[in-house]
């Protein structure tokens, strides 16, 4: 079975998409970027021609492409089509043209924004792009994805033998509902046993319940935490999930079959609140607050324990939001609700951004994963255990549910550690360095606010970037102050027992690590191998 379980992880590392570079407004791509893109594009759709894609990108006319077609479903012949227009797109500049246009106070043409791979009509780029109907999130189609979605989640859970959650700590962020029409909001409501109202003319109206028979099993109370984009650009869409988890604690259903009325039920014994307070599942920051300042603090070092990251969480994220969609502080009830938390989720929707990508992911997933942790000690004592964090690829196919310590694992080896990713980082210069050092610095985000980084990662980071006397001494070149970084975050990552080096390499790496600095304060020009 190890044999099978190996053979399927080198497949996924072969096929999954990594993006190369960063982009430059204006540059056209090249050929093989160009063929990069399309063969993606067409491995989404579900065609397999690689040979018709070369064609197609060299130019070759589309009655040429005919004899490459054979056998083709019409459905697959209108997707070549729409192929052979984005490579005539992508040939051509609009972003330059666009900027210019809006110095100058003119029409833009709009535009959706989003995925390349999940909607190519966000082509051609420099174009105004525009939001959402907000009546009409989550889509048909999201509603429908959703429960599939939520149904992988659980099995994964269950796979990993813990059984059935009771309650899951959900991320929602305003972008990725944007890009995929409501997907984890609707997915929020699927594990709740909930689906949107619409009115007659197709507007949404509120919630409602899946009653239990055609549900199948218990509904899960969801605890959710609101980015501050999401809260400014949805608002009906919190109240709906308000109104969802009002209902469902309300219902009058067994506390075995509904865990939200469990939770509430209990909340209000103790505190002796109305079902009003105690259903209260959405929360988020404070209005004109963003973010949850767990990335500041890690990125700045400014923390001794890892429990100041979950207290900055807490103290940023503890606002509820009701029916009415007013925010309240209840920090009570926040920390009741993360001490019932079985696993924490998000989805990651980009095959442009992963969870080392950006500080963000590490920021409300990674802040909320230690906040429940917290939130368990306070009442079970030092022997409750940290909550398994996972993540719901959603970038390929009908997609994939990982743990955070397989999602790390997978970006590490198909961006940091690879060299077509790198390279192609370096290949920019300053920027791309600074880069490199951002993804270890949200790395070791991860591993401060979860723990579930394994040492490996450190280890192969610190001989491809910094014990390599080369590679070392281009970083340096190209970005003194980032390249330092990368050393100082090495041995960060070691004094905080994120990893242990062996004594040569730990010898190694300060030295590396005193000559970067020693260099980027000029007492020495060169960086010796």
């Amino acid at each position: 079975p190890w044999v099978d379980a190996l053979q399927a992880q080198l497949l996924e590392l072969e096929y999954a998409l990594i993006p190369e570079g960063l982009h430059v407004i204006g540059r056209l791509p090249s050929r093989d970027e160009r063929l990069s893109t399309l063969k993606a594009m067409a491995q989404a759709m579900g065609i397999d021609a690689p040979e018709l894609i070369g064609k197609l990108v060299d130019g070759d006319k589309e009655f040429e492409l005919q004899a490459y077609t054979q056998g083709f479903s019409d459905a697959h012949i209108l997707q070549i089509k729409q192929l052979v227009e984005t490579n005539h797109i992508l040939s051509q500049d609009h972003e330059l043209a666009g900027i210019l246009r809006a110095l100058d106070g003119r029409y833009i043409e709009p535009a959706p924004g989003g995925d390349l791979l999940r909607n190519p009509e966000v082509l051609p780029t420099g174009r105004n792009l525009h939001g959402l109907d907000p009546f009409r999130l989550p889509s048909a189609f999201a509603v429908k994805d959703a429960k599939r979605q939520a149904d992988k989640l659980l099995a994964r859970y269950a796979a990993d033998g813990q059984g059935l959650p009771e309650s899951v700590a959900m991320v929602l962020w305003g972008s990725d509902n944007l890009k995929s029409e409501g997907g984890p909001l609707a997915q929020a409501l699927a594990l709740m046993g909930a689906l949107p109202r619409f009115d007659s003319y197709g507007r949404l109206a509120g919630a409602a319940l899946v009653p239990l028979n055609e549900l199948g099993r218990p509904r899960i109370d969801v605890v959710i935490t609101l980015s501050g984009i999401f809260r400014d650009l949805m608002p009906m869409q919190i109240k709906l999930l308000a109104e969802a988890s009002f209902l469902a604690a309300s219902a009058q259903e067994p506390e075995d079959q509904n865990f939200i009325r469990k939770h509430s039920l209990a909340f209000m014994q103790a505190q002796g609140c109305d079902m009003e307070t105690a259903s209260l599942r959405v929360f988020g920051n404070a209005e004109g607050a963003y973010g949850a300042n767990v990335n500041h603090l890690v990125d700045s070092s400014c923390w001794e324990e890892e429990d100041e990251l979950g207290n900055a969480f807490t103290n940023r994220k503890g606002f509820a939001y009701g029916r009415e969609g007013h925010p309240v502080r209840n920090n009570a009830l926040l920390q009741s609700a993360l001490a019932n938390v079985s696993l924490t989720y998000q989805n990651v929707d980009s095959v442009e951004l992963g969870v080392t990508s950006i500080d963000t992911y590490f920021d409300t997933l990674g802040g909320i994963s230690r906040a429940v942790l917290q939130a368990k000690h306070q009442r079970d004592g030092n022997r409750a255990s940290a909550p398994p964090v996972y993540i719901g690829d959603q970038t390929q196919g009908d997609g994939v549910v990982r743990t955070l310590t397989e999602q790390v694992a997978l970006e590490t080896r198909t961006r940091m550690l690879n060299p077509k990713w790198h390279e192609s980082m370096l290949q920019h210069g300053y920027e791309g360095v600074r880069q490199i050092e951002a993804h270890l610095t949200n790395t070791m985000g991860w591993s401060a606010t979860t723990g579930q980084v394994q040492p490996w990662v450190y280890q192969q980071l610190a001989q491809t970037f910094i014990l390599d006397p080369e590679m070392r001494e281009r970083l340096a070149q190209l970005n003194p102050t980032a390249s330092a970084k990368v050393a100082g975050r090495l041995l960060e990552a070691s004094r905080r027992q994120y990893w242990k080096p062996d004594p040569e390499t730990m010898k190694a790496l300060q030295q590396a690590g005193d000559e970067l600095e020693d260099r980027l304060e000029g007492i020495q020009e060169g960086v010796p191998a």
